[in-house]
């Protein structure tokens, strides 16, 4: 399985969770924080987890959009994805996400509502990575 590679975001990291994060090409620059949740301090920072739960959001409307006229489904100006990431230790050892998306579509059907997630979910390029690896729960509000 190969990927076509269109494009490549490029970031680095300095300091871990309580550092900066910051894409190459200036774009994105965040001060970083750990949650008290997980043994940090808080703070005005974000986390991993907050950008994860952002970037699929974001990704997932692209994704229904993608695959709108083919579901026939338009996807609304104001569609919403709510994306909710959690984080915690798993029981074969170490750290595992949950991820949860809550998708708004003013003006359709509940049919075709689920009709247009469950196709995104299919192309969605998060929701690939993730395919296996991490729990995602949908749900069309």
């Amino acid at each position: 399985m190969g990927v076509d590679v269109k494009y490549s975001a490029k970031a680095e990291a300095v300091g871990g969770r309580d550092g900066r994060a910051r894409t190459l090409d200036g774009a994105l620059d965040v001060k970083l924080s750990t949650p008290k949740e997980l043994g940090g301090a808080g703070g005005d920072g974000n986390n991993p987890e907050q950008l994860f739960a952002a970037g699929y959001a974001a990704c997932f409307i692209g994704a229904m959009k993608a695959v709108s006229k083919a579901a026939g489904v338009a996807v609304p100006t104001d569609a919403k994805v709510s994306s909710t990431v959690g984080i915690g230790p798993r029981s074969e050892g170490g750290f595992g996400l949950t991820v949860a998306l809550a998708v708004h579509l003013p003006g359709a059907s509940a049919d075709d509502a689920r009709k247009l997630v469950d196709m995104a979910h299919q192309v969605c390029p998060y929701s690939n990575a993730t395919r296996g690896n991490i729990d995602v729960e949908l749900s069309v509000v």
